[in-house]
Protein backbone atom coordinates (compact mmCIF):
# COMPACT_ATOMS: atom_id res chain seq x y z
CA UNK A 1 0.00 0.00 0.00
CA UNK A 2 1.16 3.64 -0.93
CA UNK A 3 0.84 6.24 1.28
CA UNK A 4 -0.43 9.70 0.08
CA UNK A 5 2.96 10.92 0.81
CA UNK A 6 5.18 8.45 -0.73
CA UNK A 7 3.23 7.98 -4.54
CA UNK A 8 5.32 9.17 -7.21
CA UNK A 9 3.48 11.70 -9.45
CA UNK A 10 4.72 10.84 -12.94
CA UNK A 11 4.05 14.30 -14.32
CA UNK A 12 5.87 16.17 -11.65
CA UNK A 13 9.20 14.60 -13.79
CA UNK A 14 11.27 16.97 -15.49
CA UNK A 15 14.19 16.22 -18.17
CA UNK A 16 17.40 17.02 -16.50
CA UNK A 17 19.59 20.28 -17.34
CA UNK A 18 21.59 19.40 -19.32
CA UNK A 19 23.47 23.45 -20.46
CA UNK A 20 23.46 25.47 -17.17
CA UNK A 21 23.68 29.65 -18.10
CA UNK A 22 23.25 32.55 -16.30
CA UNK A 23 19.98 35.03 -16.19
CA UNK A 24 21.00 36.96 -19.16
CA UNK A 25 19.19 39.90 -16.64
CA UNK A 26 22.01 39.15 -14.15
CA UNK A 27 24.82 39.44 -16.59
CA UNK A 28 23.96 42.44 -18.62
CA UNK A 29 26.56 44.46 -19.88
CA UNK A 30 27.69 46.88 -22.61
CA UNK A 31 30.38 44.81 -23.73
CA UNK A 32 31.78 41.22 -23.30
CA UNK A 33 34.21 42.10 -20.75
CA UNK A 34 31.08 44.07 -18.19
CA UNK A 35 29.48 40.82 -19.27
CA UNK A 36 32.06 38.61 -18.04
CA UNK A 37 32.75 40.38 -14.99
CA UNK A 38 28.98 40.15 -14.17
CA UNK A 39 29.16 36.44 -15.06
CA UNK A 40 32.44 36.25 -12.59
CA UNK A 41 30.32 38.19 -9.77
CA UNK A 42 27.30 35.86 -9.94
CA UNK A 43 29.32 32.88 -9.83
CA UNK A 44 31.06 34.26 -7.02
CA UNK A 45 28.00 34.80 -5.36
CA UNK A 46 26.15 31.74 -5.91
CA UNK A 47 29.07 29.33 -5.74
CA UNK A 48 28.67 28.52 -1.89
CA UNK A 49 32.21 30.11 -0.89
CA UNK A 50 33.57 33.22 0.32
CA UNK A 51 35.43 35.26 -2.07
CA UNK A 52 38.98 34.85 0.18
CA UNK A 53 38.15 31.07 0.09
CA UNK A 54 37.60 31.58 -3.84
CA UNK A 55 40.89 33.33 -3.64
CA UNK A 56 42.42 30.52 -1.22
CA UNK A 57 41.25 27.73 -3.46
CA UNK A 58 42.35 29.17 -7.01
CA UNK A 59 45.76 30.06 -5.45
CA UNK A 60 46.00 26.23 -4.27
CA UNK A 61 45.09 25.38 -7.85
CA UNK A 62 47.59 27.51 -9.92
CA UNK A 63 50.34 27.05 -6.79
CA UNK A 64 51.16 30.59 -6.72
CA UNK A 65 48.95 33.31 -4.76
CA UNK A 66 45.82 35.08 -6.22
CA UNK A 67 44.65 38.08 -3.75
CA UNK A 68 41.11 38.69 -2.60
CA UNK A 69 41.72 41.97 -4.16
CA UNK A 70 42.27 40.78 -7.59
CA UNK A 71 39.61 38.43 -7.62
CA UNK A 72 37.50 41.40 -6.90
CA UNK A 73 38.80 43.57 -9.58
CA UNK A 74 38.01 40.34 -11.69
CA UNK A 75 34.37 40.50 -10.93
CA UNK A 76 34.20 44.42 -10.95
CA UNK A 77 32.59 46.11 -14.23
CA UNK A 78 34.35 49.59 -12.49
CA UNK A 79 37.32 48.34 -12.93
CA UNK A 80 37.74 47.14 -16.56
CA UNK A 81 41.60 47.21 -17.01
CA UNK A 82 41.52 44.05 -14.42
CA UNK A 83 40.54 41.21 -17.29
CA UNK A 84 41.26 37.63 -16.20
CA UNK A 85 43.36 35.49 -18.08
CA UNK A 86 42.89 32.12 -18.89
CA UNK A 87 45.03 30.37 -16.48
CA UNK A 88 43.14 32.26 -13.97
CA UNK A 89 40.05 31.57 -15.68
CA UNK A 90 40.58 27.99 -15.03
CA UNK A 91 41.42 27.92 -11.91
CA UNK A 92 38.38 30.26 -10.88
CA UNK A 93 35.90 27.16 -12.60
CA UNK A 94 37.71 24.70 -10.51
CA UNK A 95 37.80 26.48 -7.29
CA UNK A 96 33.98 27.46 -7.96
CA UNK A 97 32.85 24.48 -9.44
CA UNK A 98 30.31 26.70 -11.89
CA UNK A 99 30.31 25.41 -15.41
CA UNK A 100 28.26 28.43 -16.43
CA UNK A 101 31.22 30.60 -16.58
CA UNK A 102 32.41 28.15 -19.22
CA UNK A 103 28.99 27.94 -20.97
CA UNK A 104 29.35 32.13 -21.01
CA UNK A 105 32.14 31.76 -22.87
CA UNK A 106 31.16 28.84 -25.47
CA UNK A 107 28.12 30.59 -26.00
CA UNK A 108 29.03 33.38 -28.14
CA UNK A 109 30.27 30.76 -30.26
CA UNK A 110 27.66 29.15 -30.91
CA UNK A 111 28.78 26.65 -28.91
CA UNK A 112 27.38 24.62 -25.44
CA UNK A 113 28.96 22.97 -21.83
CA UNK A 114 27.42 19.46 -21.56
CA UNK A 115 28.52 16.91 -19.13
CA UNK A 116 30.65 14.33 -20.90
CA UNK A 117 27.50 11.47 -19.68
CA UNK A 118 25.29 13.36 -22.33
CA UNK A 119 28.14 12.49 -25.37
CA UNK A 120 26.64 8.67 -26.29
CA UNK A 121 23.21 9.94 -26.50
CA UNK A 122 23.57 12.92 -28.47
CA UNK A 123 26.00 10.77 -30.70
CA UNK A 124 23.21 8.31 -30.65
CA UNK A 125 20.93 11.18 -32.15
CA UNK A 126 23.47 12.17 -34.98
CA UNK A 127 23.75 8.24 -35.86
CA UNK A 128 19.73 8.27 -36.03
CA UNK A 129 19.60 11.46 -37.71
CA UNK A 130 22.07 10.28 -40.69
CA UNK A 131 20.28 6.65 -40.96
CA UNK A 132 16.76 9.14 -41.77
CA UNK A 133 18.86 11.07 -44.21
CA UNK A 134 20.42 7.79 -46.01
CA UNK A 135 16.65 6.52 -45.77
CA UNK A 136 15.21 9.43 -47.48
CA UNK A 137 18.03 9.06 -50.24
CA UNK A 138 17.12 5.35 -50.99
CA UNK A 139 13.60 5.79 -51.13
CA UNK A 140 14.04 8.92 -53.63
CA UNK A 141 16.40 6.46 -55.42
CA UNK A 142 14.38 3.65 -56.03
CA UNK A 143 11.72 6.00 -56.68
CA UNK A 144 13.71 7.64 -59.62
CA UNK A 145 14.31 3.96 -60.85
CA UNK A 146 11.02 2.27 -60.79
CA UNK A 147 10.13 5.77 -62.97
CA UNK A 148 12.60 5.26 -65.38
CA UNK A 149 14.33 8.29 -64.97
CA UNK A 150 18.05 6.55 -64.10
Amino acid sequence: MIRSGEQLDLLAWAPPETVLSFDPQLIRGNSYSSRLSRAISVSLDSCGYSRAEIAERMSHHMERRISLNILNAYASVARDTHEISVSRFNALVTATGDRRLVEFVAADHGWSVIDRRYLPMIELAAVQEHRRDLAKKERAIRGAVRGGRW
